[in-house]
């Protein structure tokens, strides 16, 4: 191969569809490129014999934030073995501020912004021998028709084993300072006639979970109600065949005709990323946020109470004038909303973002590494953070995973920020642990805390606990629960086969 493509993914069912577009866009060098993705858990050594086995004359590099540190190693190490090899660095992560970064001093080119185009037309100039006048390009951002879609280049394999990404636009309107879509100017959609066609070959390819990555799904009435309308006809024609659709959703748009098509889809076949961030007026005026919070809460109950949507709703810790006790505050009314999930995140100062603007004023420091997450501001303290990020984990475990579905309302009735908070501290003394926690030892904490710390009823916690355990279907009956139910061992025995869902959405259901 002349020309590799390549990133290292978080874990091996990430696809790349960066690479795709690129590899897409390619022309008559499409033959001589090749896509090869790692993972940022195997060996450098590993990687680097797979990549110089291919002898490629120029390489690009898919850089983002979770990868940066490894890539940049990566990068180092072809350049001592075979320095002759040009290497294009180019994603969210190196788009700016990187002039003083290690990766872009290793690196022969740069690509910012979009690379669709831009990286075509590099490759053909070096190829061709062209003089290059600067080593940091600016991506040319063309109307979205004259770009290649990608589609075809997720392989079988791909298909049946991966996360296949998906986008019928790009951009936001939003000016949220603490995201990079901040710098959009507006979204633009593709066309939607080639998009759906690329859809179609998709679904008789076999796909069955479709994650759009559009950041405003559902901004523009018409373009989302052909697309849901497009996949309730595949249901329709396909009942006997399980989909699932993800897709991010602005919360206070949401019509009284797209409400009527979310109620077509069948039980378990949508799930909705929702943005709140922050539930604190004045946090949202200082980052710019606009949220009709009014509008958001009426959506997203609706959402929970009569649809049979999965929603996963985002809230996040250390934006600026935001104390502890207002956070807590957000998270209860979030709760109430009714959502499956609430993602707890801690801020972090991503390259190029206007949140930049508040690090004075708020007393803001960050991590100088990847993913440069708040260490403390004026308004939540280290030792605060610290502790946030712990409860984070525990909800995620708790909470967000569905495996304590029937127990999770005793366990955060009245005050549920409250709960987690201090279940968190007593937790983290025993165990000092924030993952890797075996389920069998996480039921015996949960148990243990409800009764011995708590106080609650032993009857009820067992009632409870016993139910969830069931649902999950582990082996191996706790004896703690007390004695194990006749249904226990027909429940497992008769375990429904799972559908298209992803794991954490069947315990949910």
């Amino acid at each position: 191969m002349t020309i590799l493509l390549s990133t290292l993914n978080a874990r091996f069912t990430h696809t790349s569809l960066g690479l795709r577009y690129l590899y897409a866009n390619m022309k008559q060098y499409q033959a001589q490129t090749d896509i090869v993705e790692f993972t940022i858990q195997q060996n450098v050594a590993d990687i680097l014999e797979q990549i110089i086995n291919k002898q490629p004359q120029i390489i690009g590099f898919a850089v983002y934030i979770w990868n940066i540190l490894e890539t940049t190693r990566l990068i180092k190490e072809i350049k001592a073995l075979r320095p002759e090899i040009i290497i294009i660095i180019g994603g969210p992560e190196v788009s700016f501020e990187y002039e003083q970064t290690e990766i872009y001093k290793l690196s022969d080119y740069l690509i910012s912004g979009w690379g669709d185009i831009s990286f075509y037309e590099l490759c053909h100039n070096i190829l061709n021998k062209k003089p290059i006048l600067n080593k940091a390009i600016n991506g040319i951002q063309p109307n979205l028709d004259q770009i290649t879609m990608p589609y075809d280049y997720y392989t079988d394999e791909d298909i049946k084993n991966r996360i296949i990404y998906i986008e019928a636009s790009r951009g936001c309107p939003f000016k949220c300072e603490f995201c990079l879509s901040s710098l959009d100017k507006t979204a633009w959609s593709f066309p939607l006639d080639a998009f759906l066609h690329e859809m179609d070959k998709l679904y008789q390819r076999g796909l069955r979970q479709f994650k759009f990555v559009d950041r405003t799904f559902n901004l523009k009435k018409e373009f989302t109600s052909r697309i849901l309308n497009f996949f309730l006809d595949k249901i329709a024609a396909f009942p006997e065949e399980a989909l699932f659709l993800h897709f991010e959703l602005v919360p206070d748009y949401l019509s009284d005709e797209l409400k009527a098509l979310i109620l077509k889809f069948p039980h378990g076949s949508l799930q909705f990323e929702i943005g709140i961030q922050t539930l604190h007026t004045p946090t949202q005026t200082l980052i710019s946020r606009k949220t009709d919070l009014r509008k958001a809460k009426e959506n997203i109950s609706w959402l929970s109470t009569h649809s049979t949507v999965h929603l996963h709703v985002d809230l996040i810790a250390g934006l600026p004038a935001e104390t502890l006790t207002d956070f807590a505050k957000g998270f209860n009314e979030l709760w109430s909303w009714q959502p499956q999930e609430i993602q707890l995140g801690i801020l972090k100062r991503l390259k190029g973002t206007p949140i930049i603007r508040h690090t004075e004023a708020f007393g803001y420091k960050y991590s100088l590494d990847p993913p440069y997450t708040v260490l403390e501001n004026n308004d939540m303290s280290f030792d605060t953070l610290n502790k946030m990020k712990r409860v984070a984990k525990y909800w995620d475990l708790i909470a967000n995973s569905g495996r304590f579905r029937t127990i999770l309302p005793l366990f955060l009735a009245d005050d549920p920020f409250d709960k987690i908070w201090h279940f968190s501290e007593w937790l983290h003394k025993r165990t000092g642990q924030t993952h890797s926690i075996a389920l069998d030892r996480l039921f015996a904490f949960m148990f243990t805390y409800l009764t011995e710390e708590r106080n609650e009823s032993i009857t009820t916690v067992q009632q409870a606990m016993q139910e969830d355990f069931m649902r999950i279907g582990t082996h191996g009956w706790p004896k703690f629960l007390g004695e194990q139910p006749i249904q226990w061992k027909q429940r497992f025995q008769n375990k429904p086969k799972s559908g298209q869902q992803p794991k954490r959405q069947q315990q949910h259901n």
